[in-house]
């Protein structure tokens, strides 16, 4: 078993060498071998798609509200797309939370922040999505992974004043 483990895994490897921007992916702390290539499994090639927000929407975490006619209903992710996308997403987004200092601080922030903080798991889909644009922006633009760039300077500037 763990000789065809062993194969199946270099096969794995000779296969994303071989895709362009996958050397780029890899370069995130916390990212795995295993995540990128579930990712473009399930996404498929990422030059066919415009801008990061079309995987979001083909995973299912974009946002909706849930109300009829009446009544106004709570805003959750609409889980119209792809399960094991998602499930490999949050999969990935675990370890990343713990690992990764970028992931780790925004976690941090968007729990902690004084206006609209978000629950545990919703902050893990809300970097679920930042994850997707991450990984879309690295496939496509075949750049190494840049931790400012990630955050971003204006949420540089929040992370800092919070950690004040």
């Amino acid at each position: 078993f763990n000789e065809q483990l062993e194969a199946i895994m270099t096969q794995v490897e000779e296969i994303l060498e071989g895709i362009p921007g996958t050397t780029e992916m890899l370069t995130i702390p916390g990212i795995g071998i295993l995540t990128v290539a579930g990712f473009l499994a399930e996404v498929g090639d990422l030059n066919t798609y415009d801008h990061g927000q079309q995987i979001i929407r083909l995973a299912g975490l974009n946002l909706m509200e849930n109300s009829s006619g009446i009544r106004k209903g709570q805003t959750g992710i609409t889980k119209r797309g792809r399960s094991r996308l998602r499930a490999l997403l949050f999969r990935a987004i675990m370890p990343m939370v713990a690992k990764n200092p970028e992931f780790k601080a925004l976690h941090r922030y968007f729990t902690t922040r004084g206006q609209n903080p978000l629950k545990k798991k919703q902050s893990l889909i809300a970097l679920c999505g930042k994850l997707i644009r991450v990984l879309y922006t690295l496939g496509t633009k075949q750049r190494e992974y840049n931790a400012i760039d990630v955050v971003g300077p204006v949420r540089q500037a929040q992370l800092q004043q919070l950690a004040a």
